[in-house]
């Protein structure tokens, strides 16, 4: 028998076996159509973000200092050396300090510092999101320490604070109370 032919005849196998239904593999059949399992809190968990409050930030702890570091080894080649972006080299990376109280003018600057009320989203992002080309590759310890280092530079917090899960929620953005609350009942929901 031939390689082809085995790997042939094991992904007929494969397929036979996933059409099977769960009870016939010796598991308790579960939702409405019979298959799959309840997802666990921890699997759940990845796909929620931090809330404002800080509920669910990671332990650990970062400053400006280690922040510049890891700044200028995984964010500076997007968003600049100085915070101030890249839009020109046509990788997008956004400006991140600047353009307080822009947003009701007719050329709002949206920034970290200007538009996003509260810390630990920023923290939320970066882990999730950043960097660009390896989003989620960041410690714990890396991400408080860009976002203590974001925050700095913008003169929200001193270059010496330590950012952590407890002082994260603590830190007042300058446009806490620039959004409007979301009317919607069907929002209650969600929470």
């Amino acid at each position: 028998m031939s390689m082809r032919e085995i790997c042939r005849g094991a992904a007929c196998l494969a397929l036979a076996l996933a059409a099977l239904p769960p009870h016939a593999l010796g598991q308790t059949p579960q939702g409405p159509y019979g298959f799959g399992s309840a997802a666990s809190q921890e699997e759940l968990a990845d796909f929620f973000a931090i809330p404002a409050d800080g509920r669910r930030l990671p332990s650990g702890s970062g400053d400006a200092a280690r922040g510049a570091k890891v700044y200028a080894d995984q964010c500076a080649a997007c968003h600049g050396a100085q915070l101030e972006g890249n839009p020109a080299k046509g990788i997008g990376g956004d400006k991140l300090i600047g353009g307080r109280g822009t947003l009701a003018s007719s050329t709002p600057v949206k920034t970290v510092e200007s538009y996003w009320p509260y810390a630990t989203t920023l923290f939320d992002y970066i882990k999730r999101a950043m960097p660009f080309n390896a989003p989620g590759s960041l410690s714990d310890e890396d991400v408080y320490s860009v976002v203590a280092y974001i925050l700095s530079k913008a003169e929200m917090i001193k270059a010496t604070d330590r950012m952590n899960a407890t002082m994260l929620p603590k830190v007042i953005m300058p446009n806490r109370d620039g959004f409007e609350g979301d009317p919607r009942p069907e929002l209650q929901l969600y929470r």
